[in-house]
């Protein structure tokens, strides 16, 4: 009963996160030391939990290779998810971060792949600036409680938004929801120092990641 409150709660605050904030190319610099979500180039975090009932393992890498988007010289962060120790997803994403400190997010390279390693869908894939597509703000400068932003938008293919509901000395946690699946509720939990620590599934799915190691390339 509590998750699917939350839900509706969600989907009525939706509108708030529906706009992202204007900006421009010179507005941003070379590194995200957000500390809520820095990205240390060479550092690797990998996670363990489960998946639609299957163990799970997602490996996630900051890559030294940027992008430029739009103008912005973007950071590349490579995610590959294995369930039941076989390669099911392989994304890359981009973030860069502005003068003011916050993270932006950029687009996103995503490929499901069958048991042979083949690529069934890319759906989900998006890029600031391509077919409509806007980068969102994925982390603020200076987060505060009730705080609500829209990370991405593609019209019909992408569009996450969060809340930041708990904000403590050391952590924060939000709730992550999208309108193309509304029956969907997500937790995320970010160390300060560190960034995202823990996911799971509040409603509408089955997921859960924890952070089980970080290493400093």
């Amino acid at each position: 009963m509590r998750a699917a409150v939350l839900v509706a709660i969600v989907l009525l605050l939706a509108p708030i996160a529906a706009a992202s904030p204007p900006f421009r190319a010179t507005d941003f610099v070379m590194r995200v030391d957000n500390p809520w979500f820095p990205l240390t180039p060479g550092t690797v975090y990998v996670y363990r939990g489960i998946k639609d009932g299957k163990p799970s393992r997602d490996v996630v890498t900051v890559s030294r290779a940027t992008r430029m988007i739009e103008g912005v010289k973007a950071t590349s962060v490579h995610d590959d998810l294995y369930v039941e120790g076989r390669l099911e997803e392989r994304t890359t994403d981009w973030y860069a971060q502005d003068r003011a400190g916050n993270v932006w997010y950029f687009g996103e390279a995503t490929k499901e792949l069958d048991s042979h390693g083949r690529v069934t869908t890319r759906e989900g894939s998006w890029e600031d600036g391509r077919h409509g597509a806007e980068a969102g703000v994925f982390m603020p400068a200076h987060p505060r409680v009730g705080q609500s932003f829209r990370q991405e938008y593609y019209a019909g293919h992408a569009d996450d938004h969060f809340k930041i509901v708990a904000l403590r000395e050391t952590s924060l946690t939000t709730h992550e929801w999208t309108p193309l699946e509304p029956g969907v509720l997500d937790q995320k939990v970010y160390r300060r120092g560190t960034g995202t620590t823990s996911e799971d599934s509040l409603k509408g799915g089955s997921e859960h990641l924890h952070l089980v190691s970080q290493e400093h390339g």
